[in-house]
């Protein structure tokens, strides 16, 4: 299943490639945070085994994911969670479903995620802690090598099959009943960080986040978010902080999450001046 949200052509070729990314019949849920562009309601009309599922209004990525996963048959026992800008590889989904059989508790699958330019996102990476979530806001645009950066992303991390702490949720496959054990995107997250908070309560409740770069897809680009990149980094800034304050609460830790959000609004200044 798909969130959508004025996707444009993107949609297509997310259509398009799926039937190169298995051998298998598939069923295509586009959970629809009131797009205005009537590019998911063309795809679910124009072809049989797409269902148009509107979630009532822009419940941001999370929230429409839950919607879609909700849609389904209680009897289907994987789901993949992907964004409507991804290109499928060639048998990029069948390849996760064979990982999926060799790792009993893995919850999550996440593909190698290459951009447009062929360059791979690092998509499998570490959790957050404070040290490096402060390293990583401070510094990770003025010095993009800096080390907690480089620890975060598992930069020098070589590129195998491995569990990790958290796994890009631009493309998931989703084992259901961790899943819905977990209850789903934490929707809270408007936007960003929900797929690292998904990761940590998946690893929480004994499951395995699992990166397999064997199956690889294309992340194109968002069409819609490209719209509002400004919006788009202030709200990553405020999960990111949402994701800490989280987990560290108490008298103790007010200091240093303020340090935190300082520098989160710091970086935002300096990135919105760039953009």
């Amino acid at each position: 299943m798909t969130v959508t949200w004025s996707p444009g052509e993107t949609l297509e070729r997310f259509l398009d490639s799926l039937a190169k990314a298995t051998t298998r019949p598939v069923q295509v849920v586009l959970a629809d945070n009131e797009s205005t562009d009537g590019a998911p309601e063309r795809a679910a009309a124009a072809r049989p085994n797409v269902r148009f599922v509107p979630t009532g209004g822009n419940l941001g990525y999370g929230g429409g994911a839950n919607r879609g996963v909700a849609a389904l048959p209680p009897e289907i026992e994987w789901v993949v969670v992907a964004n409507p800008d991804i290109e499928w590889g060639p048998d990029s989904i069948d390849t996760l479903l064979e990982a999926a059989a060799r790792w009993p508790r893995g919850g999550a699958f996440g593909p190698l995620i290459r951009e447009p330019d062929g360059k791979v996102y690092p998509s499998a990476r570490l959790l957050p802690s404070l040290g490096r979530g402060i390293g990583h806001a401070t510094l990770g645009r003025v010095w993009p090598g800096n080390p907690w950066t480089r620890a975060y992303r598992q930069s020098d991390t070589e590129v195998t099959e491995r569990t990790a702490g958290w796994l890009s949720g631009s493309c998931l496959l989703l084992r259901r009943s961790a899943f819905d054990a977990v209850h789903g995107f934490d929707e809270r997250y408007f936007m960003y960080f929900e797929d690292v908070d998904l990761g940590d309560r998946i690893g929480r409740a004994g499951w395995q986040n699992v990166y397999v770069p064997t199956s690889g897809v294309t992340h194109i680009g968002g069409h819609a978010t490209s719209r509002r990149a400004a919006d788009m980094l202030a709200a990553h800034h405020r999960s990111a902080y949402q994701y800490l304050a989280d987990r560290h609460r108490g008298p103790r830790w007010v200091p240093v999450l303020a340090a935190i959000k300082a520098a989160l609004a710091v970086r935002l200044k300096l990135e919105t001046r760039r953009s």
